[in-house]
């Protein structure tokens, strides 16, 4: 089993140069079915965990539950794992630091932190404090012996809370502060994205979703995107499958979206290759 320091220094390593996807699983079966598809690293999903326990995202998971949740997805695979953290589970800067060293203690090799506020509405904090926040983070971060990986969110765009231009700015300040990958999830459009890989020195994270779902791995990477995450949309994916086959069943009484399902043969495989790591 490769050991969490090799993996920590594998994954900043990946932030370096080049473009690489990372999937993001919701358990540890998931997991180790995309470190067994070729995934060289994995990213928690806040939203897709919280399917799990039968909840919503943002703000309806502990922190003890979603660290010990990274845990499992640290103990699925020899792959390095980051962690979306959410807005680091506290609003004063001393708990997002201490959300990171705990990140650590799970064997995570990086996490995100959002600059969301988890009440009604969820809202953004403001400028000072989001960049007060990113800053304790960064502290926590490079206090720790091996490489932490730590990005830094502007989640207004997704959250309707600002617009493109508050996003730039957040996370050219993020920056100057010392975040290692700056993220916009879910930018409007191609454009969008050039304009926010352009306004900063530092790796970009992109969303595939909405927009960038049309573009391909080859064509992020063309614009400068150093990292690519999916978030909840593979968890959506199962749960529509879920949705749909259960409902065809139950009213129209057809069990035919069966024949796509995989051979039982076939996951045991992947699963004892994604738990044993590249052959």
């Amino acid at each position: 089993m490769t050991s969490l320091a090799e993996r920590h220094r594998t994954f900043f390593e990946l932030h370096q140069s080049g473009c690489f996807v990372v999937p993001n699983p919701w358990d540890m079966g998931s997991a180790r079915l995309m470190a067994a598809s070729g995934a060289k690293a994995l990213a928690t999903t806040s939203a897709g965990f919280a399917f799990t326990l039968g909840r919503p995202d943002l703000g309806h998971v502990t922190r003890d539950e979603a660290l010990h949740h990274a845990e499992q997805i640290v103990a699925a695979t020899p792959l390095p794992v980051t962690g979306d953290l959410e807005n680091g589970f506290g609003d004063d800067p001393a708990e997002v630091a201490e959300t990171v060293r705990l990140a650590r203690e799970a064997g995570l090799s990086g996490c995100s932190i959002e600059d969301t506020r988890m009440v009604d509405g969820n809202p953004a904090y403001d400028f000072d404090l989001a960049l007060e926040r990113i800053g304790a983070a960064v502290e926590a971060a490079r206090a720790l012996e091996d490489p932490f990986v730590l990005c830094a969110r502007a989640d207004g765009v997704i959250n309707q809370s600002y617009g493109l231009d508050e996003a730039i700015r957040r996370i050219k300040a993020f920056a100057n502060a010392g975040a290692d990958l700056l993220y916009v999830p879910l930018v409007p459009d191609r454009e969008s994205l050039q304009t926010v890989v352009a306004s900063v020195t530092k790796p970009v994270n992109a969303l595939a979703a909405g927009a960038l779902t049309e573009l391909t791995v080859a064509q992020l990477a063309a614009i400068g995107v150093r990292r690519i995450s999916v978030g909840v949309q593979i968890a959506r994916l199962t749960h529509a499958a879920i949705r749909d086959a259960t409902r065809a069943m139950l009213t129209e009484g057809s069990f035919a979206s069966f024949a796509s399902g995989a051979s039982g043969n076939e996951i045991d495989a992947m699963l004892a290759k994604g738990a044993d790591g590249p052959q």
